[in-house]
């Protein structure tokens, strides 16, 4: 699926992340014109060296995955819910917000033996929690505003990204426990690290250094 003679790939999420890396890449001298006035295209030239693809989160991590693009940015939230076989080799330090366990205000979620319902986007992420605290809860998927849940008396609390916590308490809900820290991650197809070592480690180091 590598082919050493193209352009180095980079799948980027759409949206706030594909700005502030496209920021990044700008401050690192590179031309990114294209990618500012993209129209509808998803695939796009970078300077003379690089591609940049355009994609959902979830779908940056599977193209990094199966080779189509060496490189990839995506949030840690979409890393610890697809758990994914690629390298994570830097923090880029933007798209920060968190993962944490939020519900109605004031209640205990912690008192009682009985099992806890918990809505979330992120059943994956909301398991692992509670497996390392040894608690048996029962998930519940949500695609849509998680925040619902406990108004509707669906679950018990909810698994979910907060960034300011406005949301939350608008809705009379507060956060009961932080889970994990989340920041946009750059991550590396395993085998083009071996065909592209040097090109790949160069653009790293550079990333990096206009990190600072």
């Amino acid at each position: 699926m590598n082919n050493e003679n193209r352009k180095l790939r980079i799948a980027l999420t759409k949206g706030r992340l594909e700005k502030d890396t496209v920021n990044l890449l700008e401050k690192m001298g590179y031309d990114c014109s294209a990618v500012k006035d993209k129209g509808r295209k998803l695939i796009l030239p970078v300077g003379d060296t690089i591609e940049v693809v355009l994609a959902k989160a979830a779908d940056v991590i599977t193209y990094v995955e199966h080779g189509v693009c060496d490189m990839g940015v995506v949030g840690k939230d979409t890393i610890m819910e697809m758990n994914g076989k690629f390298f994570e080799v830097a923090d880029l330090g933007f798209g920060r917000c968190k993962f944490a366990l939020a519900g109605k205000k004031g209640v205990d979620f912690y008192q009682g033996y009985n099992v806890k319902t918990i809505a979330t986007k992120y059943p994956n992420v909301s398991r692992t929690f509670f497996e390392k605290k040894g608690m048996d809860v029962e998930i519940v998927k949500i695609e849509g505003s998680v925040e619902l849940a406990p108004l509707l008396n669906l679950s018990d609390a909810i698994v979910d990204i907060v960034e300011t916590g406005t949301t939350l308490k608008e809705n009379g809900l507060e956060v009961f426990e932080d889970i994990a820290p989340i920041s946009a991650r750059l991550i590396v197809n395993m085998v083009s690290l071996k065909l592209r070592k040097q090109e790949i480690e160069e653009l790293i180091s550079a990333i990096e250094t206009n990190l600072k």
